[in-house]
């Protein structure tokens, strides 16, 4: 599901636009006058048209074409549904600023959860969601309350309409190994960090012109290291920048597995067991490094997915080479069913809000919600029955065909077109619906991605719900001083990484932590714990 993008930046409002928003909603007249008339009574989905206009607000975003693939052919033949799309035209924040000072908004916003959403929330240019809840009931059952509960606004209405949210684990992250080398090597147990030490000594003596340890682009493969130093220390509190302990949110600087983490790092390093260009490589070159066999051992955030490429290239030439995926390497002592290199969170990634030019939200919200549900998702992502699948098993998954399996090129061009359509996706249902086929396959046409997540990515993958929505405006004090602290971890990871001993890392983590205590890092955790606090509250309903 490639439109399942992680972070994206959203352009800061500038004051203009803010003061355009607060007095576009200054005046209760106003808002009533263009709130649309409800006309639910006459309103039956798949028989009324539905027509709306829908503006994706990322520079990235292209709506294709609407009506012109099978898929939004189908839906728009048989459900009646036409949408007309709002173009960004690469340039999302001077099209979301001139929209709301023109106040000429689109019927549907597809866009991050965040201050965006509340401004214009406040402003009175959203439509609530809750009195569509139970007439149209997918949302609700497959995202639950505890999930609605966590999209919901301070006046406690519902605004938002997840996308890719899941009731059940997910994630790509994790550790894979060559299986060419590691036969070779005479298959020694990779379970612990010593493990890991003495196999890539091995791997740099006898094959010297493969890398021993691959940690991916970036610091991905740092945050998988971290997994591994502690119970219960998810990858992700690398990201957040913090560590839950008791009822507070602590420094990650003074937490004793991030320090034991750039310590091993940077040892590996030291021995050129770790790729030298760690910090500066480019996805494109980890891809051909992993596709030649040329890497022993990778750790990183998209270990499923590089390694299904990376396998099929090198069976091309060795119907017995490929990748392995492992379970998460760990220290000595931690419990390895409590090592989580993934991790998911209930509420997806971004949404869909109903602006009040709509004149027709009950309908839009029936779309979505059809959308969400069982056929609605067989439908935009796998196309109309006969097409790649034909019935379905008892959980509503569709069956595959045969044309599924051998019109591959056939079914990623339909894919990469309908990927623009996916705006509510049902994680759950989607990746469920993957595993069921693909594990009724014999061993050997199974799908090298779909079984690594469903027998090791999915099954360390830790719930991370609790932590959304913590993030400051960029604009507010809070918000810069996370952009401060952000730079700060990542330079300490770096310097870390570089340094030429244990203590001169030891060193370098104190020194970030005093930075980022200057720059304001005490005031941000307390207030990323407050809305932490608020988290579990509604979680728990109250």
């Amino acid at each position: 599901m490639s439109v399942k993008k992680r972070s994206f930046a959203v352009g800061m409002l500038s004051a203009a636009l803010c003061l355009a928003i607060v007095m576009s909603g200054c005046s209760n007249k106003e808002q009533e006058n263009s709130t649309p008339v409800n006309e639910s009574n006459a309103f039956v989905f798949g028989e009324t048209p539905v027509e709306f206009s829908f503006y994706g607000n990322y520079d990235w975003y292209t709506m294709q074409p609407w009506g012109e693939d099978p898929a939004s052919k189908w839906i728009k033949e048989n459900k009646k549904v036409n949408v007309i799309p709002v173009p960004a035209q690469g340039a999302s924040v001077q099209k979301f600023n001139t929209m709301v000072a023109s106040k000429d908004l689109p019927d549907v916003m597809f866009m991050d959860r965040g201050p965006l959403v509340e401004k214009l929330r406040q402003a009175g240019k959203l439509v609530p969601l809750d009195d569509y809840l139970d007439k149209y009931p997918n949302l609700k059952k497959y995202a639950g309350e505890e999930t609605l509960n966590m999209l919901r606004s301070d006046d406690g209405k519902l605004y938002q309409f997840p996308n890719w949210y899941t009731s059940t684990p997910m994630g790509n992250g994790g550790y894979m190994i060559n299986k060419t080398i590691y036969k070779e090597l005479g298959s020694p147990k990779l379970e612990t960090f010593d493990d890991l030490y003495a196999y890539l000594k091995l791997v740099k003596e006898k094959f010297p012109d493969v890398i021993p340890f691959d940690i991916g682009y970036g610091t991905q493969g740092i945050s998988i290291l971290y997994s591994g130093f502690g119970e219960d220390h998810t990858a992700a509190y690398t990201s957040y920048g913090f560590v839950p302990s008791g009822d507070k949110l602590t420094s990650l600087f003074a937490n004793p597995a991030f320090k034991e983490t750039i310590t091993f790092a940077s040892t590996l390093f030291r021995e050129k067991l770790i790729t030298q260009d760690a910090l500066t490589q480019t996805r494109d070159q980890v891809v051909e490094k992993l596709n030649t066999g040329k890497v022993a051992v990778y750790a990183s955030y998209d270990t499923a997915d590089l390694g299904s490429q990376a396998t099929v290239e090198l069976k091309k030439n060795d119907p017995n080479a490929g990748y392995t995926m492992i379970w998460p390497l760990r220290k000595e002592g931690v419990d390895p069913n409590k090592v989580y290199p993934n991790n998911y969170d209930s509420i997806g990634w971004n949404v869909n809000v109903i602006t009040t030019e709509a004149k027709n939200p009950e309908g839009i919200f029936a779309y979505l919600d059809w959308l969400t549900g069982e056929e609605g998702e067989r439908i935009v992502f796998w196309g109309p029955e006969g097409l790649y699948w034909e019935g379905t098993d008892e959980n509503g998954a569709p069956i595959w065909t045969e044309k599924f399996k051998t019109d591959v090129e056939e079914r990623t061009k339909f894919m990469a077109a309908t990927d623009s359509f996916q705006w509510a996706g049902n994680t759950s249902f989607i990746d469920g619906s993957k595993a069921s086929n693909n594990m009724k396959l014999p061993e050997d046409q199974r799908d090298w991605a779909a079984e690594a997540q469903f027998t090791i990515a999915w099954k360390t993958s830790y719930n991370t719900t609790q932590f959304s929505n913590l993030t400051p405006d960029p604009a507010s004090e809070e918000g810069k001083v996370l952009q401060k602290v952000a730079d700060i971890e990542t330079s300490v990871i770096a310097k870390g990484l570089y340094a030429g001993s244990d203590a001169e890392v030891e060193k370098i983590i104190m020194d970030g932590e005093n930075a980022a205590n200057k720059a304001g890092y005490v005031k941000l955790l307390e207030y990323e714990t407050a809305r932490w606090q608020e988290n579990l509250k509604k979680m728990n309903g109250k």
